[in-house]
């Protein structure tokens, strides 16, 4: 494969680096990436209001979501074009962050399973960024396990509504998220999977109530969110009852997709640091163990890269992103995590600074050692996704599971 652009996706990339160079906010650039990747707050600024902004530029330039299509927001570009997006706006700022999990995970599904009437009422907004979505999976009880999720949706008598109730946990943004894609169980009677339906939920609708959790870096990125007799118009189902999980399926493999491909791995900022860093018998970057470790991240940088681009390539012949793309999402996250201690050993004793102002690369690392857990259990933990890659991707034998085929409310532990 030629990773080259081709003359076509060259002038295209001119094209989308001269609107970024003459339009993007450049006072911000090094802390929003130090953002994005260590989970970093930015006092005295309104990052939220500044993303907004910037996500309605870029829609009134035509370039708010370029890959959708131009009666939802989009323009219609190609998932090359999307690609050669994502990488001239990253060098200059992470401000589409916030709407990341709304474009890159919910539109997908609304766009696959919705009526034609809801994504033109959807779509457009959520492209320009006047509102924001997230995505209701996760439980207390059902995390990795997904299908084992208990949040009821029961159809209210004589009426086109459902009734939710339950509790969903790790739901990143739902503290300001206008709406959501919510998975329910409707029919406990059946095997976990079969009993599935998809809703989008209203996150001011009465009955939800969401409530951040304190993280370990600082923030306040996950919520709990609950629902007492939250009721959903039938209209706004996606996909058929008890066909949820089908449904569920287009949102995770774009969600892998989308943390796999993002390659925020922190490699650039540790070979910039190593750069520049001093250890005591000279620089680091002279150091023969130093440049073995980079040497060894270089090369799979290169291999998220090109798995990447298999990804792209798939997705350009009209294919539904598969369970490949875990392969991605497990190598960056373990890869972060990996380039986090590193650093940190490193500095020493300087390690153990967290204010921005005194530690060495402004706390980066510091902030990427607490931050870079959640990314290898977000959108699937270690362990599901290398089950997933063994059985489905590698064709090896399935785990034993004594719920198959089991009615959900008959399974052990039920």
């Amino acid at each position: 494969m030629n990773f080259d652009d081709t003359p076509e996706e060259a002038k295209f990339r001119a094209e989308v680096r001269e609107w970024i160079s003459a339009n993007a906010p450049h006072d911000l650039d090094e802390d929003l990436k130090k953002s994005g990747l260590a989970g970093l707050r930015l006092p005295g600024r309104d990052i939220m209001a500044e993303s907004k902004a910037w996500q309605k530029k870029k829609a009134d330039a035509g370039w708010a979501v370029p890959h959708w299509p131009k009666e939802y927001g989009g323009r219609g570009a190609t998932p090359i074009e999307r690609v050669i997006w994502q990488q001239e706006e990253g060098l200059y700022n992470q401000l589409a962050q916030p709407f990341a999990i709304g474009q890159g995970m919910c539109g997908p599904t609304v766009m696959a399973y919705a009526s034609e009437d809801l994504k033109r009422k959807y779509l457009p907004k959520l492209a320009s960024g006047e509102e924001i979505w997230c995505q209701l999976f996760s439980e207390p009880a059902g995390g990795s396990d997904v299908a084992a999720l208990r949040t009821r949706a029961e159809k209210a008598d004589g009426s086109d509504e459902w009734v939710i109730n339950g509790q969903k946990i790790w739901t990143s943004g739902a503290q300001y998220s206008d709406y959501g894609i919510l998975l329910t169980r409707t029919d406990p009677n059946v095997p976990k999977h079969a009993g599935l339906t998809m809703f989008i939920v209203d996150m001011k609708a009465p009955g939800v109530e969401v409530r951040p959790i304190h993280q370990m870096n600082g923030g306040r990125g996950f919520n709990e969110v609950f629902f007492e007799n939250v009721r959903i118009h039938d209209s706004h189902r996606l996909g058929a009852v008890n066909d949820g999980w089908n449904v569920a399926l287009t949102t995770l493999m774009n969600e892998r997709m989308s943390i796999g491909s993002r390659l925020a791995t922190g490699f650039p900022e540790i070979f910039g640091f190593v750069a520049d860093f001093q250890l005591p018998d000279g620089p680091a970057i002279d150091n023969a163990a130093v440049r073995a470790k980079l040497a060894d991240w270089a090369v799979k940088s290169s291999g998220l890269r090109y798995t990447a681009f298999r990804a792209i390539s798939s997705l350009s012949k009209g294919e539904r992103p598969g369970p490949e793309n875990s392969i991605g999402k497990l190598v960056a996250g373990v890869m972060t995590q990996d380039i986090a201690k590193y650093a940190m050993e490193l500095q020493a004793e300087a390690g153990v600074l967290t204010s921005q102002e005194d530690a060495p690369a402004a706390a980066l690392f510091q902030n990427m050692v607490l931050n870079s857990p959640g990314m290898r259990i977000a959108g699937g933990t270690d362990e599901i996704l290398r089950n997933i890659i063994a059985e489905r991707v590698l064709g090896l034998p399935g785990d034993v599971r004594v719920d198959k085929n089991v009615p959900f409310n008959q399974a052990p532990g039920r």
